[in-house]
């Protein structure tokens, strides 16, 4: 069976940036479990998994634009320091963390800087103008499941569970 929308694909993925590595399944993690074409992956990554199998070992290269966008400047912003994780306590310019959205979700950002009350973030996504490099090991691709296309997203070994 090939990997294609609507379909469940599980994968481990080994992801270098700029010839570092950044995270990996690969050393004894749990491979992914993903429904293509749901919007779970960036675009260059479905589309390098669109017509694989089970076995395939590939590499795939994504620019920028098939990624994480482009940087772009000024996308600065001075936040309090509520929205984010136990309040903020222990971040330092430089790192990377998760800032609450108030309209629900969130959305990984890079500390600027640290005030009192607030810290002052890079809206860019930490991965924004930069290539991709994955290597990838199909684990399994199977159909979806009607549940799994009702909630947009794959359950791992099909389940049913979140």
């Amino acid at each position: 069976m090939q990997a294609g929308k609507g379909k469940v694909v599980s994968f481990h993925y080994s992801l270098t940036v700029d010839g570092e590595k950044v995270e990996s399944s690969m050393d004894g993690g749990e491979p992914l479990w993903i429904l293509l074409g749901h919007g779970q992956l960036i675009p260059g990554l479905e589309a390098g998994l669109e017509g694989k199998s089970v076995g395939d070992v590939f590499d795939v290269e994504i620019a920028p634009e098939q990624g994480y966008g482009e940087r772009q400047e000024g996308m600065t912003q001075r936040v309090p320091k509520k929205y984010f994780p136990q309040q903020g306590k222990g971040l330092k310019a430089g790192d990377t963390t998760v800032l609450s959205l108030k309209e629900g979700g969130s959305r990984v950002v890079v500390v600027q800087k640290v005030g009192s009350s607030v810290v002052d973030i890079d809206l860019n996504h930490p991965m924004a103008g930069k290539t991709l490099n994955f290597h990838i090991d199909v684990q399994a691709v199977r159909d979806a499941s009607e549940e799994e296309i009702a909630h947009g997203h794959a359950h791992p070994n099909g389940d049913g569970a979140h």
